[in-house]
């Protein structure tokens, strides 16, 4: 569904992303894991066009996102939910949800579905959607950041790094939520810190060291891998 193959990256001198290859199928939930400056957001941003490849190919449904822009990703059906949450701060709760849905011409029942949608999944969010998203907690950030993602009607959801600074009770929520946005047909590319709740979340995942793939395989046989229980899992 969508591949990476061999994709480099370079900021100035210093190289991102050495060959590295990744790919998701459609329906699964892939991990990526690794410490702080392995390449993980790097290669999210690479998928996305924000940040360009300096070789290599990414294809998603056998179009080249090398040389598409990235709202025309997103209308293709490819989202990216970044670290940080990133919500507009100074916009209302349903302000924010609508600048998801930019890249589609939805009629206002279809817009208004969509709201629906994600006051069902969080309600909180539908008691505070005319409030100020800055105003909100990180865990409501973190709600409003995927709800508004979903906003587009994607079919690949990119989600960096979704438990970063939340408390474990919120982090448990959210990846409750990760599940059943996975059950709604949407394939997801995680990558997270959190690499045990990562691996077991997905199918499939990889360990990124360095700005290149050293390991991969079933989340299953990863999570049981001595190298990435010393060095993720506390192991």
């Amino acid at each position: 569904m969508l591949k990476a193959e061999n994709v480099n990256v370079s900021f100035g001198q210093v190289r991102a992303l050495t060959n590295v290859s990744i790919e998701l199928k459609e329906g699964e939930i892939v991990a990526i894991i690794g410490a702080n400056g392995a390449g993980k957001s790097s290669l999210m941003r690479s998928i996305m066009g924000d940040v360009r490849a300096t070789s290599g190919k990414i294809t998603y449904l056998d179009k080249n996102l090398g040389k598409m822009r990235p709202h025309e990703i997103v209308k293709a059906g490819v989202v990216y939910v970044p670290e940080g949450r990133q919500v507009f701060a100074k916009l209302s709760v349903q302000d924010n949800l609508e600048m998801g849905a930019y890249c589609r011409n939805y009629s206002k029942a279809e817009l208004n579905r969509h709201y629906e949608e994600a006051y069902t999944m969080f309600p909180i969010l539908k008691d505070r959607r005319k409030q100020m998203a800055g105003s909100l907690s990180g865990g409501q950030q973190q709600m409003l950041a995927l709800c508004r993602g979903l906003m587009s009607d994607p079919k690949v959801m990119l989600l960096d790094e979704p438990s970063l600074g939340l408390a474990p009770i919120i982090v448990d929520e959210v990846f409750e939520t990760i599940k059943s946005i996975n059950t709604r047909g949407i394939s997801v590319i995680l990558v997270e810190q959190n690499a045990y709740m990562a691996l077991e979340t997905s199918a499939r995942g990889y360990v990124l060291e360095n700005g290149e793939v050293i390991l991969s395989g079933p989340s299953n046989e990863l999570l049981n891998n001595p190298g990435v229980k010393a060095a993720y899992l506390g192991g």
